[in-house]
């Protein structure tokens, strides 16, 4: 009995904490001693579950990788390689054609070329009066609709947005119909009333084709500021209105702060597209003698290509255009991201 009674705690202490009196169970099972002659190895089920995500991820984003080497980076690398060569005849120019190395001639050409310069001193000028004539309408068009004044906003939203699905040349030539005196109903009345005005004047040309950049995109612009307003909670708001908060203070202290990402997005998108200005001005240059074949760069880059027959300097003209992209899209994302929150 006694050897029963002695062995029964020393059993229980040992299953309660080891071979030291007193102690408490342990909430985790020890683990397992390994075998001898026993691997530990991973089930191929799991192994199989681990690899379908990749492989998954991998077939949606393949087509994408493909398709932006494609049509994206091959051009860019091709462009950069043509820039550095150059056709020369041998023989004083009456021997067979060959393609030389050139390194950095043909951008020296064409910063030599009065042509160019002066297209890039137009889109400068465009740019101007481009970028925030575009983010101040497609920000006051946004604004409007979501201020819930409007009635029919779903209908004005299409409204505004449905230039935007027109084709770049028959919106031009729409255009170029009312800016002309003889077709131009408008123009017709000014006239009526002593008002000569003419649209694609050497003055006025720049902002003829501003106006149908403006309403060609603006609606596109819009959209994306208007989701962004749609996504700020309607706590906000709420809680603005009962501090007494007027509709212009919770304008410019609730919604302007909250929507400044997109408002960036917008502006880097237009100042891009200013930089592609092509369509506009070379659908009105059968209308006017204010444009010519080099009246911005990529129709001076167009017109080297395939009215001089040098595509290598054209593609030194276009991979100017698009480092002056770069530089003007980073520089601002710089100033923004350095003022920050001290801008609103």
């Amino acid at each position: 009995m006694r050897s029963k009674s002695a062995a029964s705690p020393s059993t229980d202490t040992a299953g309660r904490g080891g071979r030291f009196p007193g102690a408490r169970p342990s909430r985790h099972p020890s683990p397992t001693p390994p075998i001898e002659g026993l691997s530990v190895t991973t089930a191929p089920s799991i192994t199989r579950r681990r690899a379908r995500p990749r492989t998954a991820l991998w077939v949606l984003v393949l087509p994408f990788v493909v398709m932006f080497v494609l049509f994206f980076v091959a051009p860019i690398v091709f462009a950069l390689v043509q820039s550095m060569f150059a056709t020369r005849n041998s023989g004083l120019g009456l021997g067979a054609p060959e393609t030389v190395f050139v390194f950095v001639e043909n951008y020296a050409r064409a910063f030599d070329d009065p042509a160019f310069l002066a297209s890039l001193g137009r889109l400068l000028v465009f740019s101007v009066i481009e970028v925030p004539l575009m983010v101040f309408t497609a920000l006051s068009l946004a604004l409007l609709i979501d201020s819930g004044r409007a009635r029919a906003p779903r209908f004005f939203r299409v409204l505004y947005f449905a230039p935007y699905g027109v084709p770049g040349v028959i919106a031009t030539l729409l255009w170029g119909f009312l800016y002309v005196p003889a077709t131009s109903p408008v123009l017709q009345v000014l006239s009526s009333l002593g008002l000569d005005v003419d649209p694609l004047s050497s003055g006025n040309v720049l902002f003829a084709i501003a106006n149908i950049a403006l309403w060609g995109f603006a609606g596109y612009n819009m959209v994306i500021l208007l989701a962004a307003l749609d996504a700020i909670p309607s706590e906000l708001y709420e809680a603005a209105r009962m501090d007494g908060a007027s509709a212009w203070s919770i304008m410019w202290n609730i919604k302007l702060p909250l929507v400044r990402p997109s408002i960036i997005l917008v502006t880097v998108f237009t100042i891009i597209g200013t930089l592609q200005l092509f369509v506009e001005p070379l659908v009105l240059a059968p209308l006017t003698t204010a444009i010519n074949s080099t009246f911005t760069p990529n129709m001076a880059a167009y017109n080297q290509a395939f009215a001089q027959g040098n595509p290598n300097l054209a593609a030194a003209m276009a991979v100017i255009v698009a480092l002056i992209g770069f530089v003007f899209s980073f520089g601002f994302l710089r100033l923004v991201n350095r003022k920050g929150n001290r801008a609103w």
